[in-house]
């Protein structure tokens, strides 16, 4: 029997997008643009999910380009997964304003374990979304 850490795994895996999309809007897939994104994500969810147990969703938007699309763990930045979530992240150090928001929250629920024990956050679209500016960023 697949645990909830597995079920996760497998689905960041299976993500793929197959539509269109208007001209200058790409998909940012963090767990096909960068292989070291999945063993960065796996080594968090089967800290905090390696079990059978139900948990309640929260759904926020796509992954940001300085949390979820770096770290491939919505809403954490490379800050708190390293420095709150034990998780070393062997790339450039990112900061993500919405992670900063959610780590305030789960430090005031009892910290990471005792929250990702009860809760599972994960973004409705967990691809993301990119346009080019006129300066080509």
């Amino acid at each position: 029997m697949k645990t909830f850490a597995d079920k996760i795994i497998e689905f960041n895996l299976s993500l793929d997008f197959k539509g269109s999309l208007p001209e200058g809007i790409k998909i940012m897939n963090p767990f096909k643009d960068d292989g070291g994104i999945i063993s960065v994500s796996s080594e968090f969810y089967k800290k905090y999910y390696n079990d059978y147990n139900s948990r309640h969703i929260i759904l926020g938007i796509n992954p940001g380009r300085f949390g979820g699309g770096v770290t491939g763990v919505p809403f954490t930045d490379t800050k708190r997964l390293a420095g709150i979530c034990g998780i070393k992240y062997p790339g450039r150090g990112t900061h993500e304003l919405s992670s900063v928001f959610i780590y305030d929250v789960i430090e005031a629920y009892g910290g990471a374990g005792k929250f990702y024990s009860k809760f599972y956050i994960n973004s409705i679209c967990p691809l993301g979304f990119i346009i080019n500016d006129k300066k080509g960023k």
